[in-house]
């Protein structure tokens, strides 16, 4: 009985390699049909529209981004190693068409850069404000409410996920952004509205922004090897790098320059309208290095941290350089964290004319003594890696340094 068994077995397998293989057979001629992933259809010389579905993938060489291109939930953007985009040359009458990326809530980027090969996010006019820059909004916490509608963008961010994933950004340099609707409504380099903490945020440079060239609106992302470099006279950049909102993240590796009449290295806020509200701002940063204009400074905002609205911090392996003012903390709320929930460990100041100072809301002032409570020293601080030089970990992929 078994013997029987067997042989059925073995002429039906034997019967299944002859059917495959015929098939396989049968099918060489004929050409495989892909189905396309998603909907949305890549034109190099026209980028723009919704991904509404499914993947799309920038693999090689230019792409002209000639309006917004929007990444919508339950869709993903891939961009390849040495992937340009370039974002074409505005006709200031048509506001419809500013050329910005933005990934929604449920969307999800994916940049694929390299040390050797960065991805280039661009813009035909090679000065500030050329275009608007990458938004990503997430459904991590805020303090403006459960949620928020972006002021560039339009879109809806915020939400209860501390953990919520929209994505990974590795190695990417983006150039010229910070393009203004208004005084008011202005874009940034990398706008984060309510990132969650699963996304990667790594090896980004912002390269001469008109506007701030980080900033976190809320969410709980952390982000390391963070490069800003604005030195444009002409069109000057704003601060470095920017939080509000509760901004919860960790930082790692920052470095910031700037030799035009920018303005802050760091300003960081809470909620301006209730210095209270929860989550309050409470980043936690280390390996920092930011550089100001020196004595050619003619900005009154030439602070290296202004600390304002509330907001908490504490900062570790710190370098100042070329900034009036090292730290400025101001409000009641936020002195009041001096110390304690506000404190930058292992300063090194270097060409700073005056290391720290604190305001109460009312404007009276602390003494200095108090005041310094925000910090300690460490002459041979590291910052970002080499003192107040160019790190070796942003030599490569980077430009302008």
């Amino acid at each position: 009985m078994k013997n029987t068994i067997s042989k059925i077995f073995g002429l039906a397998a034997l019967s299944l390699v002859t059917l495959t293989t015929s098939c396989s057979s049968d099918n060489n001629d004929e050409p495989v049909v892909e189905v396309p992933s998603s909907t949305f259809v890549v034109n190099r010389d026209n980028l723009q529209g919704e991904i509404k579905d499914g993947e799309v993938i920038l693999e090689s060489g230019i792409y002209k981004l000639t309006g917004k291109l929007v990444v919508n939930a339950g869709a993903k953007l891939t961009i390849k190693a040495g992937v340009t985009v370039e974002a074409t040359t505005l006709d200031i009458t048509k506001l419809e068409s500013i050329r910005y990326i933005a990934i929604s809530q449920g969307g999800k980027i994916d940049v694929q850069g390299t040390a050797t090969t960065p991805v280039v996010f661009t813009a035909t006019d090679k000065k500030p404000a050329a275009w608007g820059g990458l938004v990503i909004c997430g459904k991590a916490p805020i303090n403006k409410g459960t949620t928020a509608q972006a002021e560039v963008s339009d879109l809806a961010y915020g939400g209860t996920d501390a953990a919520d994933n929209s994505g990974s950004i590795k190695y990417l340099r983006i150039e010229y952004p910070g393009y203004a609707y208004t005084a008011d409504k202005e874009f940034n380099g990398l706008s984060l509205f309510g990132v969650g903490k699963g996304t990667v945020i790594d090896y980004v440079q912002i390269f001469e922004s008109s506007d701030d060239g980080f900033e976190w609106f809320g969410g709980t992302v952390d982000a390391k090897h963070l490069v800003v470099s604005n030195k444009d006279a002409a069109l000057v950049g704003d601060d470095l790098f920017d939080w509000t909102e509760g901004w919860n993240g960790n930082g790692e590796n920052w470095y910031g320059i700037r030799t035009n009449a920018g303005n802050r290295g760091i300003e960081a806020d809470n909620n301006s309208n209730n210095h209270l509200a929860t989550p309050i701002s409470f980043p936690t940063i280390k390996n920092i290095t930011l550089i100001g204009f020196g004595s050619n400074d003619t900005s009154s905002e030439s602070q290296a941290f202004k600390l304002r609205v509330g907001t908490k911090g504490k900062f570790d392996n710190v370098v100042l350089k070329g900034w009036k003012v090292g730290f400025d903390v101001q409000h009641t709320e936020t002195v009041g964290y001096i110390g304690t929930d506000l404190i930058a460990t292992n300063v090194s100041f270097e060409d700073v004319t005056s290391k720290a100072v604190a305001k109460n809301t009312d404007n009276t002032t602390l003494a200095e003594a108090d005041a310094f409570k925000v910090f300690t020293e460490k002459a041979d601080a590291t910052g970002a890696g080499n003192g107040s030089g160019v790190p070796t970990w942003a030599q490569g992929w980077t430009k302008g340094l």
